[in-house]
């Protein structure tokens, strides 16, 4: 069903987006970043955050790690990840093909300024072994996200 939905959002928004599908798991960094023959700095991890009272995803470089104190700054105060099953039951994706696409519930989007060293990333497309190839700016207009200084 969530890869269905990325493919639906793409239909819509951008139906020159190809969804690429493989046969192996693309679920951590470093297996997305074998199996499409990338640096992991160019794949595109979406991370499912609390922000005080909300619920936020942030897409970042793969190598990329969350600064706490940019991080607060960014987002108005004290962030943690959200467990397992809160992160599928929002975004509708399962841990490892999370990405800002096709949502089950509309959040708000951030973009990691680390994204802008790429000309292409890849993101997860809604499913393990799913990922799309796309611009930074492209991935963040198509999601309304904002970009932000959240990472080292």
């Amino acid at each position: 069903m969530s890869l269905d939905s990325v493919r639906a959002f793409f239909a819509q928004k951008a139906p020159d987006v190809a969804v690429i599908e493989l046969s192996v798991s693309t679920a951590t960094v470093a297996e997305a970043a074998a199996a499409h023959g990338v640096e992991p700095g160019q794949i595109a991890k979406t991370l499912s955050l609390r922000a005080g009272d909300r619920v936020i995803l942030l897409v970042t470089t793969g190598d990329a790690r969350l600064d706490n104190a940019k991080a607060k700054a960014a987002f108005g105060g004290e962030i943690r990840m959200l467990d397992l099953a809160e992160v599928e039951g929002v975004t509708g994706h399962p841990v490892g093909g999370v990405c800002p696409f096709g949502l089950a519930t509309p959040l708000p989007v951030y973009c990691d300024a680390s994204l802008k060293a790429w000309d292409v990333v890849i993101p997860a497309a809604g499913a393990i072994h799913s990922a799309v190839r796309i611009s930074p700016e492209r991935m963040a207009a198509l999601t309304d996200a904002e970009w932000v200084d959240a990472c080292r």
